[in-house]
C-alpha cells in the first residue's frame, strides 16, 4: 500500500492546494491513505470544523495537529465529535479529544480481501515547544496497544529540534511503519528507511504560499525582526506548492520499503 503523508496545511492556499491537487496524486501513485497535519488550516493558525470539513471533502482521510490546536475557540467542536482528527497524544489526562486511532483502508485495487487497518498517531516534542507530557515515554505504551489491531503505524511527530525527531524516530524503528516529522514548515532532504523497517523523514515541509516566510507575508515578518514591534502576519498568497511524503508499506508485516519527498506546486 502507498500513503500520502500532507505537511502542514496554512490557510486558504494550503486547502486550496489540496483540494486541486490531491485527487491527482491518488490516481498517479494508486494511493491508499491520506494524512495531513491541518493546525494553520483556519487563517494560517489553528483548525476549526469548516476548514476540516473542507480537508476531509478535498480526500484526506485522517487530519492532525501540533502546538496550534487551540488557536481558534471552534477546535472544541472537533475535538468531542471528529474521530479522525487527532490532536499530539502526550496531552494530560481528560483533555478532550484523541492522540490516535485505527482506521480502515479502503482500497478496492488491494490484492488482499481481508479488511486492512492503519493506526494513525500523533505525538509532540518538548524542545523549544510548550511543555507536555514526554513523548518519549507515553508512545511505546500506546503502540502496544495499536499494534494488537494492526501492524501498520504512522506517526506524525510535531516537532522544533531535529535531534529529538530524529532520537524519537529512533527509539521507534521497527516498532512503526513511518516517523515523519511536522512544525517547522521546511522540507529537509534525509529521507530515508531505518534498519528496522521504519520510513523516515526529519519535517514533511509545507503545503501553503511559499513566495512568503514559512507561509506568511515576507514583509511585516523582516519588520518584526528588525524593530522588535508586534506586526499581524497575514498568510501569504503564491507560488502554492503541496508538500509531503509518500510511503510505501507493506501490508503484512508493516514494514516501510520506501519513502520519496513531495513537493507538487499548483499551477
Amino acid at each position: 500500500m502507498k500513503l500520502l503523508f500532507i505537511g502542514d496545511v496554512v490557510g486558504e492556499p494550503g486547502r486550496r492546494a489540496i483540494r486541486t491537487l490531491l485527487p491527482k496524486l491518488r490516481e498517479r501513485h494508486l494511493l491508499s491513505f491520506v494524512i495531513a497535519n491541518g493546525e494553520n488550516s483556519a487563517g494560517g493558525s489553528g483548525i476549526t470544523p469548516k476548514t476540516a470539513q473542507e480537508i476531509f471533502a478535498a480526500g484526506v482521510d485522517v487530519i492532525t495537529s501540533g502546538d496550534h490546536l487551540w488557536d481558534q475557540k471552534e477546535v472544541m467542536e472537533l475535538l468531542q465529535n471528529e474521530k479522525r482528527f487527532l490532536r499530539p497524544l502526550n496531552y494530560p489526562p481528560g483533555t478532550p479529544g484523541q492522540g490516535s486511532g485505527v482506521f480502515e483502508i479502503r482500497n478496492p485495487k488491494s490484492e488482499v480481501r481481508n479488511p486492512i487497518f492503519i493506526a494513525v498517531l500523533n505525538a509532540q516534542g518538548r524542545t523549544f515547544m510548550p511543555t507536555l507530557e514526554n513523548p518519549f515515554l507515553l508512545v511505546p505504551p500506546e503502540l502496544e496497544r495499536l499494534r494488537q489491531q494492526t501492524p501498520i503505524v504512522f506517526v506524525d511527530f510535531h516537532a522544533e529540534a531535529t535531534s529529538e525527531k530524529i532520537a524519537f524516530a529512533r527509539m521507534l524503528d521497527g516498532r512503526v511503519s513511518a516517523v515523519v516529522g511536522t512544525h517547522t514548515h521546511v522540507q529537509t532532504a534525509d529521507d530515508q528507511i531505518f534498519p528496522g523497517g521504519t520510513a523516515y523523514l526529519s519535517d514533511a515541509g509545507f503545503t501553503g504560499p511559499h513566495e512568503s516566510v514559512l507561509g506568511r507575508e515576507i514583509e511585516p515578518v523582516i519588520r518584526r525582526f528588525v524593530t522588535n514591534m508586534p506586526q499581524r502576519f497575514e498568510v501569504a498568497r503564491t507560488r502554492v506548492l503541496l508538500q509531503g511524503a509518500i510511503v510505501e508499506i507493506d501490508e503484512a508485516s508493516g514494514r516501510a520499503s520506501r519513502i520519496e519527498r513531495v513537493s507538487e506546486a499548483l499551477g
